[in-house]
């Protein structure tokens, strides 16, 4: 593993996710899941969020019309919460999740909305 990629990772994750949730999964990693938490951190986090050509906030919108078309919709809530902690308001989630629903189809829409509304309503944003 790359260590400088890792610890660049490591502080792009927790400033997006929370520290608290990033320490959490890995601390509850063991010998089968460690590598790839450890690599996973690297690669998606260090080479992929590390990359500045993209703001964390436009990121966040990518991702969550990413993962929501591909229906990841455990992850479509982590990055939902971190979307939030990105900068991106209530209405800019709302316009990704049409746009989940214009080029992936209504029902993942539907399920994006769903978990938008109990993750804004736990933030008091609702």
């Amino acid at each position: 593993m790359d260590e400088k990629l890792f610890e660049k990772g490591l502080a792009k994750r927790k400033s997006t996710l929370g520290a608290e949730y990033v320490e959490n999964n890995l601390a509850s990693a063991d010998d089968f899941s460690r590598p790839f938490q450890e690599e996973m951190t690297a690669w998606c986090w260090g080479f992929g969020w590390g990359d500045e050509s993209i703001d964390p906030k436009t990121r966040s919108l990518m991702n969550l019309a990413m993962l929501g078309a591909l229906g990841r919709l455990h992850e479509w809530e982590t990055h939902c919460r971190g979307a939030l902690n990105n900068g991106v308001s209530k209405e800019q989630i709302r316009a990704a999740i049409h746009v989940v629903g214009i080029y992936a189809g209504v029902p993942c829409a539907v399920e994006c909305f769903r978990i938008a509304r109990k993750v804004l309503g736990e933030k008091g944003l609702l």
